[in-house]
């Protein structure tokens, strides 16, 4: 599942508003995306591996679970390889 809109090969924009929640309880993360943290719908895309960089404006607060990236600025998703990912400005 990935609606997210691509912004080239391995990449997915990000609206501004986008909320990463990142599950890290195991060795690859789970990461789930959603359009707008206040719009209750589903997410957008799931993905694992780390996120190991946000290079945008953004909130972060840690959870039980792992984190919640809200972005502040709209920004792309991008591969580094298999199991990394960076978050940078649009």
């Amino acid at each position: 599942m990935n609606t997210l809109a691509p912004a080239g090969e391995d990449r997915w924009r990000l609206p501004r508003h986008a909320h990463v929640v990142v599950y890290d309880e195991r060795e690859t993360e789970l990461l789930t995306i959603y359009d707008c943290g206040a719009a209750q719908k589903p997410p957008s895309a799931r993905v694992l591996g780390n996120l190991v960089r946000v290079r945008a404006d953004h909130e972060l607060e840690r959870t039980a679970t792992g984190y919640i990236v809200r972005m502040r600025e709209a920004s792309v998703l991008e591969r580094q390889d298999d199991d990394h990912w960076l978050i940078v400005a649009e």
